[in-house]
């Protein structure tokens, strides 16, 4: 095909979607493009990779992703079920497009799909999914707000775990290269304590509450983005998952 067929095949009168592959890492698209299809009609999705370590890389995946986005086609890619154990072919290793994401919990590689913001649709390669797995894909897809699974230090307490856990938080604009900040907790909490502990020295993915220690700044809510010294004044809670600290670096 030259893109004239494709782009003919779009104008068809049952509203028939044209699918066309966004892993090939060409300008293919461009050519259907030129003969004016019916973008409606036209979609764009990525392969999935049975074999082990042949998955999309980071960088090619968000680059092919925006040439389809910038030309408004509808887009999507693949995660993997654990639980299931049929695919296209005898032998696969899970069906992810991303191969970072092959062995993650479910949730989380719809999460970092979501995040990284260059595509419309997830699709679950392989079956079947369990109904725990459907679950926790369509909690993590329809989230109004992008959620992060932390792990809890032992000597966190119950109101540290209600800032943290209560609280729609806000990464505030003016942003540190150091922490995300999100500064209202300390004014919802101005007048409940939080005595310092677990004040060793921090690192990338800590989850922090500032002590009283610091004055007008106790009860805000931080997460590391860099190893830095702890003076004191910064409680040490928890981390985020290690699942999920990667994302990190997509929350805005």
């Amino acid at each position: 095909f030259s893109g004239m067929e494709e782009a003919k095949m779009t104008r068809n009168p049952y509203g028939l979607k044209i699918e066309i592959n966004m892993s090939s890492g060409t300008h293919y698209l461009d050519n259907i493009i030129s003969y004016h299809p019916d973008t409606n009609n036209l979609l764009g999705c990525h392969n999935f990779y049975p074999q082990r370590y042949t998955g999309l890389g980071e960088d090619f995946f968000i680059k092919w992703s925006n040439f389809f986005k910038e030309r408004n086609i509808h887009s999507a890619a693949f995660v993997s079920s654990h639980q299931a154990t049929f695919g296209p072919w005898p032998v696969q290793d899970g069906l992810p497009t991303l191969e970072d994401d092959r062995d993650l919990p479910i949730a989380t590689q719809v999460k970092h799909l979501l995040l990284s913001g260059v595509v419309d649709d997830v699709i679950i390669g392989n079956t079947y999914a369990s109904d725990e797995e459907l679950e926790e894909a369509s909690k993590a897809f329809y989230a109004p707000y992008p959620v992060l699974k932390v792990d809890f230090s032992q000597n966190a307490t119950e109101l540290e775990k209600e800032v943290i856990l209560k609280s729609t938080h806000v990464y505030r604009g003016d942003a540190s290269d150091y922490l995300l900040r999100s500064t209202m907790t300390r004014v919802h909490y101005r007048d409940r304590d939080f005595p310092a502990h677990d004040t060793d020295d921090i690192k990338r993915g800590d989850i922090i509450i500032v002590d009283e220690k610091y004055g007008q700044y106790k009860g805000e809510t931080q997460i590391a983005l860099r190893d830095i010294k702890n003076d004191g004044r910064r409680n040490v809670i928890g981390n985020l998952n290690s699942d999920e600290a990667f994302l990190l670096k997509y929350i805005e």
